[in-house]
């Protein structure tokens, strides 16, 4: 019989959220658990306790029981879950507990704790510290991955494979081509990332969004009115964050715009997971991931590699998009403080990043190990006799023969050819019987897939440049 008290302790401990059941985020660099978001919050009472005492609303005395009291290890998570049942969040039980910590090393100093403050004040400000703390750490992941990218593109700038669209054979392109492609993606990603993070605004409202408490406690110590601006700007510089403007308790831009640029990160890095996911298939085995031993091992079956990593992206960007609707959704809040709207953001934000954080870090490994296999890729082009490049025969074709007689010629002959295995160029010869003026050895030239990728290898000179150009350490570099 289950033990239902054990099942629910495990369910409880906090030490149970380690990614078992997080493919999407289990290789993320950076640590998003409840503890992280408790030291966040710490951090955020010790900055407004900083910032108070440079305004002259608190005693410098105050400020050292406060840091040595603000210690995550500390604080009982258990105590701010049974919290979060009483009040709807961490906060009251948090402050509480640092309350009672800093009064058993300096009874006057407790007075000073979260002074002023609300709890959407210190909730959302520690979201930002988390945000940055993530946003930072996926910039690294993804600049890692473009580098990667860019020698790919480089080194494979004239390595000729198939393009497929609509997952069939369609014409000629380069693998060079293929990881411009992605590399334009992480760019654009990285662009995102940077300008979400570096918007990033520290909270600072008080229980309307008026500051009055924390101008209120600024005149009773002698403070010149307005001092509560001074305050914003002093916390959200000790923080490393931006001064908003105005309060953004229910203006949640801050939130969209970190949801908007982790989501297009996982959706970028799940466009070429897809590719590499179709690229290592048995039968095609154009690319394969490499890794060490154990990596890729099936529980049952004792010859396969699967590709792990590019399985890990895909699933992040599959959920990303899903956790991004609610925080989207939270905008509609109603009043100057939602009910249910703010509090539905805070699992599905910490879901976005750390989503976007695994596609990052899975990414970066992923494209630095990607082993690339042109012999397979020229097998596969050969694998339809040419056919992959009856294009460029209709456009040679249209003049002699008319484009609708042209298309014809070409889609009956190639059918005639896969049917009795004589080969397009010989087929086609005989059936134009030099009406076209082209020989069995012109009609091969042309059928030749590298003589057909179009100007693959200026397009992916284009990406590398811009790449370049956005990197200072690559500058002139060709």
């Amino acid at each position: 019989m289950t033990n239902v008290a054990a099942v629910r302790a495990a369910v409880m401990d906090p030490e149970t959220d380690a990614g078992v059941f997080g493919p999407g985020w289990v290789a993320a660099s950076v640590e998003l658990d409840d503890r992280a978001w408790v030291e966040a919050m710490l951090d955020v009472e010790v900055a407004l306790a900083v910032a108070q005492e440079r305004v002259g609303m608190v005693p410098a005395t105050a400020l050292g029981p406060i840091r040595a009291a603000a210690r995550g290890d500390g604080m009982d998570l258990m105590g701010l879950r049974a919290g979060v049942r009483e009040t709807a969040n961490p906060v009251v039980a948090l402050v509480a507990q640092l309350t009672a910590r800093v009064a058993t090393l300096d009874p006057a100093a407790a007075e000073y704790v979260h002074r002023g403050a609300t709890s959407q004040d210190v909730l959302d400000t520690a979201a930002m510290l988390l945000c940055a703390r993530a946003l930072d750490a996926i910039a690294v992941d993804l600049d890692s991955a473009a580098a990667a990218l860019a020698d790919l593109a480089s080194t494979h700038r004239d390595t000729v494979m198939v393009a497929r669209t609509l997952t069939q054979h369609a014409v000629p392109t380069t693998f060079g081509l293929k990881a411009a492609g992605w590399l334009s993606l992480v760019v654009d990603a990285v662009t995102r990332v940077l300008a979400a993070r570096a918007a990033l605004p520290a909270s600072l409202g008080g229980a309307a969004g008026t500051l009055a408490a924390y101008e209120q406690y600024a005149l009773l110590a002698g403070r010149p009115p307005g001092t509560s601006l001074r305050l914003a700007a002093e916390f959200a510089a000790e923080l490393g964050l931006v001064d908003a403007v105005l309060p953004w308790h229910v203006l949640r831009t801050p939130v969209v715009d970190v949801a908007a640029a982790v989501t297009f990160s996982c959706g970028a890095l799940g466009k070429m997971a897809a590719d590499v996911l179709v690229l290592t298939r048995t039968e095609v085995q154009e690319v394969v991931e490499q890794g060490g031993p154990g990596r890729g091992a099936s529980s049952a079956m004792p010859q396969k590699q699967n590709p792990v990593l590019a399985t890990l992206i895909a699933t992040a960007a599959r959920q990303a998009p899903v956790q991004a609707l609610v925080l989207h959704q939270a905008m509609v809040a109603e009043d100057e403080r939602s009910s249910g709207a703010w509090h539905a953001e805070w699992q599905p934000l910490r879901e976005c990043l750390r989503l976007a954080a695994g596609a990052a870090a899975a990414a970066a490994e992923l494209a630095a190990g990607l082993l690339v296999r042109p012999e397979r890729m020229a097998e596969n082009l050969r694998m339809t006799g040419g056919a992959v490049v009856t294009e460029r025969l209709a456009a040679v074709l249209a003049p002699m023969l008319g484009k609708s007689a042209a298309k014809r010629v070409l889609t009956e002959s190639v059918a005639q050819a896969e049917l009795t295995g004589a080969g397009l160029a010989a087929t086609l010869a005989e059936r134009l019987d030099g009406t076209a003026g082209l020989s069995a050895g012109d009609l091969a030239a042309l059928l030749d897939p590298a003589a057909y990728t179009g100007v693959a290898n200026l397009l992916v000179d284009r990406a590398l440049a811009a790449y370049r150009a956005g990197r200072p350490d690559q500058q002139g570099v060709i």
